[in-house]
């Protein structure tokens, strides 16, 4: 199985897309692959398709969901092409007791073969989407951007850099577009945004420290207008604008940044930021380099995972 959030949803078992074109039934789709391999309690499904008070129809719909993207994954599983072996330990039964019951007719295996029911399965209390041992593009972009956050601990700029855009390039737009998210999809898919932000502030340090300011500076115009108040983009702005030799300029996105914070949150800048505007003010103003600017993390801002 290959499943993609990091961008437009999609998910293919045998090279085939199983991704439904009914909202619901793909919500359900995109919840049980952000915890691709993990169970999904049926509350959770139920609180993402219907909020915190559901119809007493809630649980019979599901299985109706459920049974819909069995049928594509059956689909999937019989078109031409190689087969996934057969999920370890698993004895073709349906899902442990006490599960959702009702919904498994028509979706098993014969002959030792993978069928729907072990790709989706019903278990103790929700749903499980085996992965077979597939890919799964937002986990490895954490296994990427873990590389580059202990390449940048460790001073390897060169290879952060490299590490860091690798992790980036897994994305193709807003998590799991193409999904009315509900509210258990809108945390993970926030979850991931922020990750993915940090992952690029990090990567633009890294940029920082080899020096390569004028090759960012159109790309930080973009992040500083599109994140108004994220303060480490706009300290790397302002960096990258000083070495440029456009001191004044970077004194303006300080002003600029300090008026939105003021006026939107009721908040000065962070320490942090103030000691690098003061820095520039204080430098020659030939645009001698500034050291690259320490991460700036605010209570109000997100911080890079541990």
């Amino acid at each position: 199985m290959e499943i993609e959030v990091l961008g437009w949803l999609a998910v293919r078992v045998n090279g085939v897309s199983v991704v439904p074109t009914a909202p619901k039934p793909r919500r359900v789709l995109g919840l049980l692959a952000l915890h691709a391999d993990r169970v999904v309690p049926v509350s959770a499904l139920a609180e993402e398709l219907w909020g915190a008070l559901p119809p007493r129809s809630a649980r019979t719909t599901l299985q109706t969901y459920v049974l819909q993207l069995r049928e594509l994954i059956g689909t999937a599983l019989a078109a031409p092409g190689p087969r996934p072996a057969h999920a370890d330990g698993d004895d073709g039964s349906p899902g442990a007791g006490g599960g959702v019951g009702g919904d498994d007719a028509g979706a098993g295996h014969g002959g030792g073969r993978l069928g729907a029911k072990d790709v989706l399965a019903t278990v103790a209390g929700g749903y499980l989407l085996r992965t077979g041992g597939g890919t799964v593009d937002h986990r490895e972009f954490e296994r990427r951007a873990g590389g580059g956050y202990r390449a940048m601990d460790a001073q390897d700029y060169a290879g952060a850099a490299r590490r860091l855009a690798g992790a980036l390039c897994l994305w193709s737009g807003p998590a799991l577009s193409g999904v009315q998210a509900g509210s258990q999809i809108e945390v993970e898919t926030r979850r991931l945004e922020e990750a993915r932000l940090c992952a690029l502030a990090q990567r633009i340090d890294a940029d920082l420290h080899l020096g390569r300011h004028r090759e960012l500076l159109p790309e930080l115009t973009v992040l500083v207008n599109r994140h108004r108040m994220h303060e480490s983009l706009h300290g790397q702005f302002m960096v990258a604008l000083h070495r440029a030799g456009r001191r004044g300029e970077a004194l303006d996105v300080y002003q600029r940044l300090r008026t939105t914070l003021v006026t939107e949150l009721g908040l000065e800048p962070s320490a942090p930021l103030g000691r690098l505007q003061r820095s520039i003010l204080t430098a020659r103003p030939d645009g001698t380099p500034l050291p690259a600017p320490a991460p700036v993390t605010p209570p109000h801002l997100t911080t890079r995972p541990a």
